[in-house]
């Protein structure tokens, strides 16, 4: 984690809002209903069973969650044209976006793209752009009488796209949906999320938090360390256990499976509650496997959160012996994600040691993070406006590198944006180099140090990319309410 902000701003800040505050009075309405959506869900087969219940693949329970909910993981050719021989049912696909060949980043075997396909350009004004989070529902008030079934949520209110199709038999292959109590797992933490002060015992068993972990590994090992998704989907940045923020993030951008979410990594140490907000995470990555995504930031190492405080938090709070459970899960997590074949997803940045998305694809999971080469720098590496391509990171640990490096890699696989996190920015977003790149950062008021915006950045179907911000918690607009 860089910082490249001052302290406390607040006069800025201020300015800032007054010129927004039209675009934040329009959303309140939604991020009640979809908190209240969250909230209140429960499944119907719950048991007082303290595991996770992973049903087979006939068991026609196993896809109660899931059958109206379209996803937006994007599958190989050669695995398309498998599923059309094999079965009936098609895995989720997009077709209007090419799919590379896994085995030859420069093969012809590849999907066309359709005329009239909308790719991003260039943000040319970002404050045009920008959306205030809204703060009349902060500090969080649960809507008393109102109840939303998320399993059976109408597809017009989900923001994900018409072309992809998800299947019955699509999400039973998997053996990974119908998990009997992972609703009531949700439940509780989303009501530690909205407690007036950090309970001292996490709200789950052990056991049950082993079982999270267990089939949460299950699904990362079944899906391949560089994610290829479709829009629409909002990407989140670094949360660092401010668990409470990541409650006001989804109620400002729609809790799962209302909208579809790539985070980019750091979500434990230096807050007070990591262990709810990754397992929260978890849950949903279960509950929702192709339309939630949660990437490896360089603080999902074991090294790292020795020092940074979740070893310390889940001695304290759970049980030293968890720690190791969390650390397994961390050698599984996906690396890095390509959203409709033009932007780059990664928590760190780019490497001198990659050649090929297939260097990424053939990451062999699960793995620590080594102490150099082409996994530490996807996860370490900061972009800076140097004379060089590359130079050692004031860190102590992988490269920066500059903006020539930037624009040959976007050039050599055809992209048009690098979206990373890594780094504490002031509003929450930061473009690089004539926005060919952008930081998100999505902590406000980090650590209780710094003055700045949480961001999200979504990306609609046509791919224009907006961003949604939130408010520090001590900020005058945020108090008001």
């Amino acid at each position: 984690m860089g910082n490249s902000i001052s302290k406390k701003k607040n006069k800025h800040k201020e300015k800032r809002l007054s010129t927004s505050k039209k675009s934040s009075q329009s959303q309140p309405q939604q991020s009640k209903a979809a908190s209240s959506a969250a909230a209140s869900a429960a499944s119907p087969l719950q048991s007082s069973l303290p595991r996770l219940e992973v049903p087979s693949a006939d068991n026609e329970n196993s896809v109660n969650t899931a059958q109206s909910i379209n996803s937006i993981l994007i599958t190989s050719s050669q695995h398309r044209r498998n599923n059309q021989q094999n079965n009936s049912a098609l895995s989720a696909l997009n077709p209007d976006y090419p799919v590379g060949n896994a085995a030859n980043d420069n093969s012809n075997e590849q999907d066309t793209v359709q005329a009239g396909d909308a790719f991003m350009g260039k943000v040319e004004h970002p404050q045009q752009h920008k959306l205030l989070a809204q703060s009349d529902f902060w500090p969080p008030k649960k809507a008393s009488g109102q109840t939303l079934d998320i399993d059976n949520v109408d597809n017009n209110q989900l923001t994900v796209s018409s072309m992809n199709q998800l299947t019955v038999n699509s999400v039973s292959s998997m053996n990974m949906q119908g998990i009997t109590q992972i609703d009531d797992y949700i439940r509780r933490l989303l009501d530690a999320g909205y407690a007036t002060k950090v309970p001292k015992q996490l709200c789950l068993k052990q056991s049950e938090v082993n079982a999270i972990c267990r089939v949460a590994m299950d699904i990362f090992l079944s899906q391949p360390s560089l994610l290829e998704l479709s829009a629409p989907v909002k990407i989140v940045g670094d949360t660092h256990g401010q668990y409470t923020d990541l409650i006001r993030l989804f109620e400002m951008g729609g809790f799962p499976p209302t909208s579809n979410y790539l985070f980019l990594g750091d979500y434990v140490d230096r807050g007070k509650q990591s262990l709810e907000n990754f397992l929260l995470l978890l849950c949903y990555k279960i509950k929702y496997p192709e339309n939630f995504f949660i990437l490896r930031g360089n603080h999902e190492s074991a090294n790292v959160t020795k020092v940074y405080g979740f070893y310390d938090e889940c001695k304290r709070r759970l049980s030293p012996k968890m720690w190791r459970s969390f650390v397994d899960v961390f050698n599984t997590l996906p690396i890095a994600g390509l959203v409709a074949g033009k932007i780059f997803c990664v928590h760190g940045g780019l490497s001198p040691s990659l050649h090929s998305m297939d260097d990424i694809r053939n990451i062999q999971r699960p793995t620590d993070v080594p102490d150099y080469g082409l996994l530490n720098d996807l996860l370490w590496a900061d972009p800076a406006d140097i004379p060089v391509d590359w130079e050692d990171n004031e860190r102590g640990v992988s490269y920066c590198f500059g903006k020539k490096v930037i624009n040959e890699f976007l050039s050599k696989f055809d992209l048009d944006l690098v979206c990373r996190a890594h780094m504490v920015v002031e509003d929450g977003y930061q473009f690089f180099n004539e926005r060919t790149l952008v930081t998100v950062f999505s902590a406000p008021n980090y650590c209780g140090e710094f003055d700045n915006f949480g961001a999200i950045m979504s990306v609609s179907e046509e791919l224009l990319c907006s961003f949604e911000l939130l408010t520090p918690s001590d900020h005058p607009l945020a108090k008001k309410n």
